[in-house]
């Protein structure tokens, strides 16, 4: 696995062994970007369950301004360590290894992205979703990965599930206050 592009284009990362973490595809990875590269910018960006931190890298390298990693596996939370040291990208993070609704409920960092990756078939995207809208700036999007047959709520707090992008099994569901329409 290697970043994309940007400041650390082609620089390679370390993944988990074992099953417990699914990395994102460079399909997917490619879709997801694609989506929000207008947006990062000088973004403020969270990766929840981040295992490598492959997308909180790859938005970094990109130019969002700071990204929070959080995963509550320890080994994961090394390996995103590792994974920020070797790109470059140290300085312009933090790692937590943390419950992620424990972090939402106690943080008062807030948030223009927020990818959740999250454990698959375990019901926890509609479960945390209104801890991470709390999070968010007035110009947030939101960006779940899911499993293509996994029913999401329309709306969260304010933000509205704005596009679902489909990639084989995986689906990429966007959310956007209202008023930030754009080009989705």
């Amino acid at each position: 696995m290697r970043v994309i592009t940007g400041e650390a284009k082609g620089k390679r990362l370390k993944t988990l062994e074992g099953m417990d973490t699914r990395p994102t595809t460079d399909r997917v990875k490619e879709g997801l970007f694609n989506i929000i590269q207008f947006d990062l910018p000088a973004s403020r960006v969270l990766d929840l369950y981040a295992g490598s931190g492959q997308i909180g890298i790859e938005a970094l390298s990109r130019g969002a301004e700071y990204a929070v990693f959080n995963d509550e596996n320890r080994q994961a939370q090394q390996i995103i360590k590792d994974n920020l040291v070797s790109t470059g990208l140290f300085k312009r993070s933090r790692v937590i290894s943390m419950d992620a609704k424990a972090y939402l409920n106690t943080t008062k960092d807030e948030f223009d992205i927020v990818f959740l990756d999250p454990p698959y078939n375990k019901g926890i995207l509609p479960e945390i979703l209104p801890l991470v809208a709390e999070k968010m700036t007035n110009r947030g999007i939101i960006i779940c990965e899911h499993e293509k047959n996994e029913e999401l709520p329309e709306k969260v707090l304010n933000f509205d599930l704005k596009k679902q992008y489909k990639y084989g099994k995986i689906m990429l569901s966007v959310y956007k206050l209202p008023e930030e329409d754009g080009d989705l």
